[in-house]
């Protein structure tokens, strides 16, 4: 495949690396038995999305990136998502490599980061302890859903921070106890190997561990702080945004492998075409509105916010019905696009039953990427309270930080 060069318009990168996308669902969706088995994607399968660019969606141009909007990033992960949904999984997270350098000094970046399609994977949850020490920290934890962990370069994982044993204060005092995010070779890093999983099998989404590794200080980040280029991705939920295009994906696969089956088969109790079918035609119809529905608010709420952002204001110029409608729409996508292969997969009874089915993984992993904190009720919580005025418990959905 080749790449979009750094000259080309903003509009041929992204039109490129969706096109790739396109091409390669349909091998992904060929070797899709082959990633659940293996439970993390093959070498070669990795190679085949950086060669999509999608691992370079969000560097800057000058970085030698695609500096892809989040609409078009979004495209890109529904177009691999058609094909495979682990896929799709570890591409999104690794993509976002390019985001976290905002947050880091250019210059170390720039160290760190040699090529613009090197990969990131971690959990930011602060599940680890890190102790100041001159330099830097040292890192010790354990952290669960490591998606893509076994091929990244770099881990990035969130810890609290003491100092001599005890929790270290921010000195603005704005924070008790100070958590951070920590950049570790992934070389330093051991994974536990127990990703075994309803769905999204092959994200290999284990559990790792670091045992009191030297973290450099540099190589430290918060969101709060963004070092790199002003940018509408160097905000603190630009990594969460296009994660919605993994059920988006999965949902359009499953409309159009059912709409397929009801044009050619005969009910074999009536003699009816599927076609002509009240049932069948409802159903369909029922789905491809909520599918549309929740597609256009994300990608309404998703535009809207660029443009704002873009235009040099901040997410704070947004409406709070504005602001609060991203991650309401990232959630409806999981969880509509859950409610469409689970009604697809009742549409197609025990046609959709067999593991040769691709109705089965459809909804086995529909149903385990809801269990991801973007698809639960502290986003709800999170906006609700946003727009009444509380507090959000997982604010940086928001962006706020």
């Amino acid at each position: 495949m080749t790449l979009t060069t750094e000259a080309e318009a903003p509009e041929a990168a992204a039109a490129g690396t969706l096109a790739r996308a396109r091409a390669l669902a349909p091998v992904l969706r060929e070797r899709a038995d082959e990633i659940e088995q293996n439970r993390n994607l093959p070498a070669d399968v990795v190679e085949l999305l950086r060669g999509t660019g999608v691992f370079r969606m969000t560097w800057g141009r000058e970085w030698g990136g695609l500096d892809l909007t989040s609409m078009d990033q979004t495209r890109v992960v529904e177009a691999l998502a058609y094909g495979d949904a682990s896929a799709a999984w570890c591409a999104v997270i690794g993509a976002n490599t390019g985001i976290y350098s905002n947050f880091i000094d250019p210059a170390t970046a720039k160290e760190m980061f040699p090529r613009p399609d090197m990969i990131t994977a971690g959990l930011l949850q602060p599940s680890g302890r890190a102790e100041r020490v001159p330099g830097g920290y040292r890192l010790t934890g354990r952290w669960p859903f490591g998606s893509g962990i076994d091929h990244a370069d770099w881990v990035t994982s969130g810890g609290f921070v003491f100092e001599g044993g005890k929790p270290y204060a921010s000195p603005d005092g704005s924070n008790p106890h100070e958590s951070r995010q920590f950049m570790v070779p992934r070389s330093q890093v051991e994974l536990i190997d127990n990703w075994y999983t309803t769905g999204l099998s092959g994200s290999g989404s284990c559990d790792y561990t670091i045992a009191d590794v030297f973290v450099p200080e540099e190589h430290t980040y918060t969101f709060g702080v963004v070092h790199g280029r002003p940018s509408p991705l160097a905000q603190p939920d630009a990594f969460t945004r296009a994660m919605c295009g993994v059920p988006l994906g999965v949902a359009r696969a499953a409309l159009d492998h059912t709409r397929g089956i009801a044009t050619g088969r005969v009910d074999r109790m009536t003699g009816t075409a599927w076609s002509d079918s009240f049932r069948v035609q409802v159903a369909l119809a029922e789905c491809e509105a909520a599918f549309n529905a929740t597609r256009a608010g994300v990608y309404a709420s998703m535009t809207r916010q660029w443009e704002v952002l873009a235009a040099g204001g901040t997410l704070d110029d947004l409406t709070t019905d504005e602001r609060a409608a991203s991650p309401l729409s990232w959630l409806h996508a999981f969880r509509t696009s859950r409610a469409i292969v689970s009604r697809l997969y009742d549409l197609l009874q025990t046609w959709s039953i067999n593991r040769s089915s691709p109705m089965d993984r459809w909804l086995r992993d529909t149903t385990t990427m809801c269990q991801h904190l973007i698809a639960q009720d502290r986003i709800l919580q999170s906006a609700g309270a946003y727009l009444v005025g509380g507090t959000p418990e997982f604010g940086i959905s928001l962006g706020i930080v």
